[in-house]
């Protein structure tokens, strides 16, 4: 999914709420539906998505960068943790 389209299903998403076709738990649900989609058909010249596996609160994240370690390193910053959590960093694609 291009950044166009992940727009456009949001948009509706919005507009399915504005106009009372759907809750806000709906719609929410729609919004990181898109998002989650979005994040892992990434495509951006030099960049891919990586996803952290292993401890709690790394498991599951998911990061734009240019390599495996970069994607670790950034990981390691969000969460200000300095080499204490076990986990691996697994491309998306």
């Amino acid at each position: 999914m291009d950044r166009i389209s992940a727009l456009r299903n949001v948009e509706e998403a919005l507009r399915a709420f504005e106009e009372g076709e759907a809750d806000l738990a709906s719609a929410e649900r729609r919004v990181v539906a898109v998002l989650r989609t979005y994040a892992t058909e990434f495509e951006v010249d030099g960049l891919s998505a990586y996803r952290a596996r292993g401890d709690d609160r790394a498991d599951g994240l998911v990061v734009v960068a240019d390599s495996e370690r970069e994607a670790e390193e950034r990981i390691r910053s969000l969460l200000d943790d300095e080499g204490g959590l076990t986990f691996e960093v697994v491309e998306t694609n």
